[in-house]
């Protein structure tokens, strides 16, 4: 033990051995002592050294404290203390190497270090899952270390424990534990250990996510005060920040949970925002990096729109436009949320509508736009603030031709206001001021209100300014062209680079795939010139930015032009330029545009981010149009007048196919109706049919009733006559009633015969139905289905047939009872003179008298069946009709069918031998050197000179 007393801190006697030499002994002082208590002091000893000998116990003792971990597990204490020595040499604190050397190289060298024995810890991926295996120990003094050797790790060799990690069975969901710890030091130190693991890991982000780490983390942040919490928020926030950029499936999980509505509370401020600490500018900042990040443009569209709906029906938008419009929020945190506003708005109608109602607490209201742009063409704000300003305005207008249309309308002179400031206004007086970074934001604000809207162009031609006093106003175009060609006279042109470019980015935008711009933009006798010398000069590389805009001024000129000035033909300014320029130098100087550096970073995302205002040259948008106009425009200076001549020629054949193929689509919509229509026809017959069947299963139950009611009087009526053919003499008054019964048999008869006729006729209706279905399934698409109603029916017609010989059976023996009951009367009137004794004449009395009664109820039964038959004949009479119909209906839909199969077989060849030219007539542009066009192009190119011709005519 005295030899731990002088390493502790004892005064020994003698020599005092080297610090290499005492970790030399400390280290075979842990390896060979047996008890517990020598390994505990040893390593408690190097602990007190590590830091001081940061090498000389990496090299050395590592391996022995590893040994440790895993045979002293009983132990937390040596535990705790092994944990702590391999923090103190794998982390690099820099702090503390700042306090020991402020010289770059050894703080390199130290860093080196860290890495060089992290790279030894994890050589073996067991010990990182036995370090994995630790943290589930509750004890303080183990879990603390542990988490914070294995942020340390993660810092130095962030991939590879990742992957270690990542493989571990549960290892994940052990690290997610931490979250849950009572005591704050740990859980704050597992949110910085989170942090570290999820970095650039989409696999690991996933995971942590479905650990329900997002609602550990908001419930965290509520407790901690949201927005006034402290550091804790802060790490919280930036752990989610790692779980949701670009990730689109925690996105979409963070958005399904609902837990954007969870964010509406933390964007909550009261009337008096002075005085915010720092911490909570930091936690505002974060948090609404948190909400740019869902509503992100590098995001899919649909996850944007449904992120930027719910934000909308939360009142996260509502909150944040708020804060947009309080007072006394500090800069950073009012530029960051308009940026937030401009996201969540981008592209979403509904949200753009909102916005554009959002008014400022002022005296009178204006609109925010209105003040957001009065701080965009404000000099003395800053540069960051003006930048977001713009990113905002190009947001409100990006896809809302609404929009679009309420802006440019507040520039025309029916609309203006002379008591109240407009946006229009404004970007004018930018437009025109002296401050070149006005100049640049508004011809962009107001390119952006042109973009893609052909109506807007139309309109913005209107726009007439008065320049001064006693001059006539002049067109907002014109007066653009004359800031680009008087130069000094309305500005300085040699220190305005920056405002020619934004005035030749409107123009360009303005004056695109609108022909009407283009006739009057070349109206002006003074343009052309001015661009051809632009464009021919040998200037300086500042210069040569403005050369190729102007230059592709001049191509736009070209490619939109529809010859409705003889002087600026197509063909006239292509000879220009060969003249006075030269093509070649002409398509030289238009590449200088996308050869610029800052081309290349304004086309990476539209937001506008800029270092400095000098910097601010491109919008994101405009370099979308150079990148599909340079090679048309290259293109079109090359073609020769023939090849023009012949791209119309085949413009027009085009035309001539795509009217074939719209027709064709047409016809085949058409038959698609038809065939519909036809097919639910067919399911409206299957039902009637089902209809008639159910109808025909209870006729056929009735006869069946019929039929057992008539074999129970004949039954009766066989007695009846047995017992008169063996009485052997009758009265008067018997002939008498026998006659009568003769008349009611006859009677019956009768109505027996009339029921053989309806039965007959039912056979007929029968077979009518059975030819007609018959014809219906042929001619239907559900031919299967119609075999087997046609089956069915021709089982109910022979169920029918067999009835039918029932009854004729019926009515023979009917005949047979009748012939008997003449021949019983017959035999009884010889005999009527005889003398009976008054016993039987009493007997054949009851007889008669009951015979009576049987035929009068057969009497009212066969009434009954009469009207049953009468009911059923009126029941087929209505099926057989509409069968009729249904069959004249199919017949009629079976001829159109037909019909058209032959229009489509006639417009089937029609369009095979369009096909055969339009691919001649590309064999003969390729031998020409000319490059063909894919159809889908030529398509949306000739919709759009489609579209363009009937706007031409309209405005003639």
């Amino acid at each position: 033990m005295n030899f731990f007393r002088g390493v502790m801190g004892g005064q020994a006697a003698g020599p005092q051995p080297s610090g290499a030499e005492t970790i030399q002994k400390l280290c075979d002082r842990v390896a060979s002592s047996t008890l517990l208590e020598d390994r505990r002091d040893a390593v408690r000893a190097l602990k007190s050294l590590s830091k001081k000998y940061r090498m000389e116990v990496g090299t050395q003792a590592m391996d022995h404290l590893i040994n440790i971990l895993q045979t002293d597990r009983s132990d937390s204490e040596i535990l705790g203390y092994a944990l702590d020595t391999l923090y103190n040499i794998i982390c690099n604190d820099e702090e503390e190497e700042q306090d020991e050397s402020e010289d770059e190289n050894a703080q390199k060298q130290a860093d080196d270090l860290g890495v060089q024995f992290t790279d030894t810890f994890i050589q073996d991926p067991e010990h990182v899952t036995l370090l994995l295996t630790l943290l589930e120990e509750f004890d303080f003094h183990v879990r603390w270390p542990g988490v914070k050797l294995l942020t340390a790790l993660l810092k130095n060799q962030g991939v590879q424990v990742q992957g270690i990690i990542l493989v571990s069975p549960m290892g994940v969901s052990r690290l997610m534990d931490l979250l849950a710890d009572s005591r704050e030091v740990i859980r704050n130190d597992g949110l910085l250990l989170l942090q570290q693991l999820t970095k650039s890991n989409a696999a690991i982000q996933k995971i942590v996510a479905f650990e329900n780490a997002f609602e550990r983390l908001l419930d965290i942040i509520t407790e901690e005060g949201s927005s006034d919490g402290g550091i804790v928020v802060e790490d919280c926030l930036l752990l989610l920040l790692n779980l949701l950029k670009n990730n689109s499936s925690n996105q979409n999980f963070f958005k399904e949970g609902s837990y954007i509505q969870r964010m509406k509370p933390w964007f909550e401020v009261g009337d008096d925002n002075s005085g915010w600490s720092a911490q909570k500018v930091t936690n505002l900042h974060l948090m609404l990096q948190l909400v740019r990040v869902m509503v992100s443009p590098v995001n899919s569209p649909g996850a944007t729109a449904s992120c930027q709906k719910s934000m909308y029906q939360c009142g996260l938008l509502q909150q944040l436009c708020t804060i947009l419009m309080a007072t006394g929020v500090p800069a950073d945190i009012l530029t960051e949320t308009i940026n937030t506003v401009s996201e969540v708005i981008r592209g979403s109608q509904v949200n753009q509508d909102y916005f554009a109602s959002v008014n400022a607490p002022s005296n009178p209201p204006r609109p925010a736009i209105v003040v957001l742009l009065m701080s965009m063409v404000n000099e003395r704000q800053p540069f960051v603030l003006r930048c977001a300003v713009l990113y905002c305005f190009q947001c409100f207008l990006y896809k809302n031709q609404k929009g679009q249309g309420e802006i440019v309308a507040t520039l025309l002179p029916s609309t203006i206001d002379a008591n109240s400031i407009s946006a229009g206004q404004l970007l004018c007086g930018g437009l025109f001021s002296a401050d070149s970074l006005s100049n640049w934001c508004a011809a962009v604000a107001l390119a952006h209100a042109l973009q893609d809207n052909l109506t807007q162009k139309e309109q913005l031609l209107r726009v007439q300014l008065a320049t001064s006093l006693g001059k006539p106003p002049v067109s907002l175009l014109q007066q653009c062209t004359n800031i680009l060609s008087q130069g000094d006279k309305i500005v300085r042109r040699g220190s305005k680079v920056q405002t020619r470019v934004g005035l030749l980015m409107l123009l360009c935008t303005w004056i695109s795939n609108c022909p009407i711009a283009v006739t009057h933009f070349l109206h002006n006798q003074e343009n052309v010139p001015f661009l051809t010398a632009q464009i021919s000069e040998n200037l300086g590389e500042d210069e040569r930015l403005v050369q190729g805009l102007c230059a592709l001024l001049l191509g736009i000129c070209i490619y939109y032009n529809d010859n409705s000035l003889e002087n600026y033909t197509k063909e006239k300014l292509k000879q220009l330029i060969e003249k006075r320029i030269g093509k070649e130098n002409f398509v030289e100087k238009l590449g200088f545009i996308t050869k610029h550096e800052l081309y290349s970073r304004a086309a990476q995302k539209p937001q506008p981010v800029f270092p400095s205002p000098e910097q601010m040259l491109f919008d994101h948008e405009f370099t979308k149009l150079v990148k599909e106009l340079e090679g048309m425009i290259t293109k079109a200076v090359h073609k020769s007048s023939e090849e023009e001549k012949k791209e119309e020629e085949v413009k027009k054949t085009l035309e001539q196919h795509d009217n074939i193929v719209t027709q064709y689509k047409e016809l085949i919509r058409e038959q698609d109706a038809q065939i519909q229509e036809l097919k639910e026809q067919v399911s409206s017959m299957a039902s009637q049919t089902e209809q008639m069947q159910t109808t025909i299963t209870q006729q056929v139950s009735q006869i069946q009733q019929h039929k057992d009611q008539y074999n129970i009087l004949k039954l009766k009526l066989g007695k009846d006559n047995q017992s008169q053919g063996d009485g052997s003499q009758m009265n008067g008054l018997q002939t008498e009633e026998l006659t009568q019964l003769r008349e009611e048999m006859e009677e019956l008869r009768k109505q027996h015969t009339l029921l053989q006729s309806q039965l007959g006729d039912k056979d007929a209706l029968i077979n009518t139905l059975r030819s007609e279905m018959s014809q219906t399934a042929e001619g239907s698409a559900a031919g299967s289905d119609n075999t087997e109603l046609l089956k069915e029916l021709e089982a109910l017609r022979s169920q029918v047939q067999s009835q039918s010989a029932e009854i004729n059976q019926m009515k023979t023996e009917r005949q047979e009872l009748l012939r008997r009951a003449e021949a019983g009367s017959s035999d009884a009137a010889p005999s009527s003179d005889g003398s009976l004794d008054a016993a039987k004449m009493a007997e054949l009395e009851s007889r008669l008298a009951a015979l009576t009664t049987d035929t009068e109820r057969l009497k009212g039964e066969a009434k009954s069946s009469s009207e049953s038959r009468a009911e059923l004949e009126q029941q087929l009479a209505s099926v057989n009709s509409t069968v009729a119909i249904l069959q004249t209906e199919k017949a009629k839909l079976q001829t159109e069918v037909q019909e058209s199969k032959k229009e489509q077989d006639d417009l089937l060849m029609l369009l095979a031998d369009q096909d055969q030219k339009i691919h001649s007539l590309k064999q003969k542009l390729k031998e020409l050197g000319e490059t063909v066009d894919d159809e889908d192009d030529l398509d949306a190119r000739d919709q759009t000179d489609d579209d363009e011709e009937e706007e031409d005519d309209d405005e003639d």
